[in-house]
């Protein structure tokens, strides 16, 4: 971070000019339909201003707070993975004429993010430090290995990411466990904090590259002193403290591994229901398959991404019958990978500690408590 200074409401809105006059889509958090999720935004008066959260296993509600923050929420209901990465994604599709079959590139109106956000490249405000490393997790498996993602390469690239330090963590909260936040550490072109959230506002703004700079200097601003940078060292240590989930990652790997025929699995399965909400809400789940889908008349055809989820009996279908025919297999699937298997396989833990998971689970199922019980057989079958 290489430059800093101090914006009030107009300076933020100039930002949001800013970026809009240089060609981005903007987009932000908004209240919709009781939850904060990620839309189109030409003002800050979309933002959420004078909204906070409570999170907690199977429960999500918003709350009014007695100010006025405009990020005074913990993480939104859904992070920016429908973005870069939607749910349903058009690969492509063909018609069939006179002169023969012709494929047609995917377009505004045919699926994907275009139809809900606009066309790239993108200018995300607001993104969370969990949410920012999940970015970077996607970075790795979609476009550092040698199949790269062609379709989240387009959402991906060039976007202009606009961090928000995480004021008052959630419930369901446990990023300070994994690395993760609750400060923007890297990965962004600006990072606000919040300083003040009643009567004029003020938030300190850091640049974290070559471009942030150059839309920083461009915007009405003030210069930030000491005073201003341990205030916002002061917002991010207090939430830091208040994280309202906590999970041990000392020997968390091998104690998964270990586990694998834990009976514990099927204590999981006696709660769980199977319905991959985990998965839906999980920031880093990039499962998918890939669906043919044809008109009546059969000269329309097209090939249609959708996000799956390692929970249904379908996704380990193989020659006959599911590989994971138990709920409980599932489950142990499911968080062996993010917790370990991961690691190994991307080099870093698959989980952000977002708590989503937690707290969009039916069954209120909590996985930094079912890992703490992996853990503790573990512990006890080692002494």
């Amino acid at each position: 971070m290489t430059a800093e200074a101090i914006l009030d409401l107009a300076g933020l809105q100039a930002l949001l000019d800013a970026l809009r006059d240089r060609g981005f889509s903007v987009l932000g958090p908004t209240v919709r339909d009781g939850a904060v999720v990620p839309a189109p935004i030409t003002s800050v008066q979309q933002l959420p201003r004078g909204w906070g959260d409570e999170q907690d296993a199977a429960h999500y509600r918003m709350r009014r707070r007695d100010d006025d923050a405009l990020f005074g929420y913990a993480s939104g209901a859904q992070s920016w993975k429908p973005v870069l990465f939607p749910a349903r994604q058009l690969l492509w599709r063909g018609r069939r004429g006179g002169d023969g079959f012709t494929v047609e590139p995917p377009v505004e109106g045919t699926g994907g993010s275009y139809d809900v956000f606009g066309p790239p490249p993108y200018a995300l405000i607001g993104v969370r430090s969990c949410d920012l490393h999940a970015i970077g997790i996607h970075d790795t498996v979609l476009l550092g290995r040698a199949g790269v993602d062609a379709h989240y390469d387009d959402a991906r690239r060039d976007a202009f990411v606009v961090a928000v330090a995480c004021s008052d963590p959630a419930g369901t909260c446990f990023c300070a466990s994994m690395g993760t936040g609750p400060r923007p550490d890297a990965g962004f072109d600006l990072c606000l904090t919040e300083l003040s959230t009643t009567g004029e506002h003020r938030l300190l703004v850091e640049a974290g590259s070559e471009r942030g700079e150059e839309v920083l200097a461009a915007l009405p601003r003030s210069a930030a002193d000491d005073d201003d940078r341990r205030a916002a060292e002061e917002v991010t240590a207090t939430a830091t403290e208040r994280m309202g989930r906590h999970l041990e990652t000392e020997g968390l790997r091998e104690a998964m591994y270990a586990g694998v025929e834990s009976p514990h699995w099927d204590d999981v399965a006696s709660r769980c229901l199977a319905c991959g909400n985990c998965t839906l809400v999980c920031p880093t789940c990039f499962c998918t398959s890939v669906d043919d889908e044809t008109d009546l008349t059969g000269d329309l055809a097209a090939r249609v991404r959708n996000w799956d989820s390692c929970f249904t009996g379908d996704f380990s279908y193989l020659h006959g019958g599911s590989v994971r025919a138990s709920i409980g297999s599932r489950y142990r699937q499911w968080a062996t990978h993010k917790l370990a298997s991961w690691i190994d396989q991307f080099g870093t833990s698959g989980c952000v500690g977002c708590g989503r998971c937690i707290a969009w689970c039916p069954a209120a199922i909590d996985i930094t408590e079912e890992a703490a019980a992996v853990q503790a057989e573990a512990r006890a079958g080692g002494s």
